[in-house]
């Protein structure tokens, strides 16, 4: 493995030969490192917490550290990061809470730009992006392929749903809709269907066309969120993706930005 002089690597940490932590990196205790991550430099990675591979860190981010929580007295709670993930410059993302579960986790294939900020007990699915200095209270959970932009905070316990778009310096108070464009523009709202997004990622024309018309009843119909739910569930084809968009608007506990 290369381990550069100036870096200091707790005893028993799990570090794969196929590892390279650069100069001035911290890695601490409960470590475990996947095959072929990196540490640029000036990294500091706590534990316990266990990484996938492929991950690449970039300098002065902080990951695996004890959460900013007054309820935190010192608990061996949890990181786990899934691989390929790009971890930009002083990006900082903390373990979990006992009271939240004990456990922060993210996905595979994310890119977190610098200054990103991943609070405890936080969930982050697959292919997630989140932009320069976009910021997750504790307890959010972001579903797979979301874009969250730059200058985003997402309050706690929030929901933003798979395949969903933020638009830089958008407010997250409520659950963000699968599929869904949100932006803040005067007040923050849902605009329709991510469309662009999603025929980026192969969705065929009949799915985007049956998302399409499930947001135009939602937003577009002038109803109330039960009377639009019951009108999607009449009249507009049920595919997967429109059922797990209203499963998901009638799970919700903080309520839906429409």
């Amino acid at each position: 493995m290369a381990i550069h002089p100036s870096a200091v690597v707790a005893a028993g940490v799990r570090v794969p030969e196929s590892c390279t932590i650069g100069p001035f990196c911290l890695v601490g205790e409960g470590v475990e490192m996947g095959e072929h991550c990196e540490l640029v430099s000036h990294v500091v990675l706590g534990g316990p917490a266990k990484l996938g591979s492929h991950n690449r860190i970039h300098p002065f981010a902080v990951v695996g550290v004890g959460p900013q929580d007054l309820s935190y007295t010192g608990e061996p709670t949890r990181l786990e990061i899934g691989d390929h993930n790009e971890i930009r410059e002083y990006v900082t993302i903390h373990r979990g809470t006992v009271k939240g579960g004990g456990l922060t986790a993210i996905g595979s294939h994310c890119l977190l730009m610098a200054y990103a900020h991943i609070a405890h007990d936080c969930v982050i699915g697959d292919h997630v992006i989140m932009a320069n200095a976009a910021t997750l209270a504790g307890h959010v959970t972001v579903e797979e392929w979301a874009v969250v932009g730059a200058l985003c905070p997402v309050h706690q316990f929030v929901r933003v749903g798979a395949h969903s778009y933020i638009g830089g310096g958008t407010t997250i108070t409520q659950d963000v809709m699968p599929f869904a464009k949100t932006s803040a523009v005067r007040d923050v709202h849902a605009y329709g269907a991510n469309s662009v997004g999603l025929e980026r990622r192969g969705f065929s024309k009949e799915r985007v066309r049956a998302i399409k018309n499930a947001f135009r009843v939602l937003l577009a119909a002038k109803l109330n969120t039960t009377q639009a739910l019951e009108r999607i569930e009449r009249e507009v084809e049920q595919t997967e993706d429109v059922r797990m968009l209203v499963e998901f608007i009638r799970s919700s506990e903080r309520g839906i930005l429409k």
